[in-house]
């Protein structure tokens, strides 16, 4: 049995697909780990999002900023913008609601204490620790997978970059925006824990003052093996021991990545 961490696929079935060739893929004795991003800018979300829901307790996949643009979109709550989502043939499939329903049921964090990995779409804040990231985790997980009412409320306040800067006493949506940004749109941070959002450059480009959230000095998730996606500039290196980074721009056509955790051996395939 292994378990296999996969960078973000955003709908590129086809190399999914030969991926779990190359590395012979058995889900009755093996566990799939996907970052993030099922979804959007590749041909095949549809075909991607069934077969890995079809996969049940052989796949865990946590949020990402592309799979809760289709959560909003969805759901009424941001319109349907041709030029930059190809989603549609989700919303238009006759089980779509089954779809939006289990994205609703996916975590922001999945920490596995057997195998040592932690697993986010984007990253950790540097000034969290383990066990206040699952906290606030759970605070927004509670809310998708809550009442109706205040799921849509929740994505009504969704987006937005402020506030930047992590305070323990935020509070309402406020709280909420910053902690899904954190996991799921995060890439250059400070030492103070003040966010940038505009550089999806990579690690090089970071703006003055600014670093890698994964470079940070007192960053307390140093003794952790974290896993995440996202950050496709970043070609899959981080100079970092303990972190890494899976994403490395299948949809950009660069290629997919697989990491088998039990011994950190890469996999990977063209999509050229």
């Amino acid at each position: 049995m292994s378990t296999y961490a996969i960078g973000d696929v955003q709908g590129c079935y086809d190399p999914l697909m030969r991926l779990l060739d190359k590395i012979h893929f058995d889900k009755e004795k093996d566990q799939l780990w996907f970052t993030g991003d099922l979804v959007n800018r590749g041909p095949n979300s549809l075909k991607t999002v069934r077969f890995v829901k079809s996969l049940n307790t052989s796949a865990i996949t946590v949020l990402g900023n592309h799979d809760l643009t289709l959560l909003a979109v969805g759901y009424g709550t941001k319109p349907y913008n041709a030029n930059y989502y190809t989603f549609n043939d989700i919303l238009e499939a006759p089980d779509r609601d089954s779809f939006l329903s289990w994205f609703k049921t996916l975590p922001l964090i999945h920490h596995d204490p057997k195998l040592g990995f932690s697993l986010v779409h984007a990253g950790f804040h540097p000034l969290w620790d383990l066990t206040l990231a699952l906290k606030l985790a759970k605070e927004v997980e509670t809310i998708l997978q809550g009442p109706e009412s205040l799921f849509h409320e929740f994505l009504k306040h969704l987006y937005g970059n402020e506030p930047d800067t992590w305070d323990l006493h935020l509070t309402g949506w406020d709280r909420i925006r910053f902690i899904v940004n954190c996991f799921t749109r995060m890439r250059f941070c400070n030492e103070a824990g003040k966010l940038e959002f505009l550089t999806k450059e990579s690690a090089h480009a970071a703006p003055p003052g600014f670093s890698p959230w994964f470079q940070i000095p007192n960053r307390k998730t140093k003794e952790m093996n974290i896993i995440f996606g996202h950050w496709a500039a970043l070609e899959g290196h981080t100079n970092t021991p303990k972190v890494f980074a899976l994403d490395t721009g299948c949809v950009w056509g660069n290629c997919l990545t697989a990491l088998r955790l039990e011994d950190q051996q890469r996999y990977t395939v063209d999509c050229k």
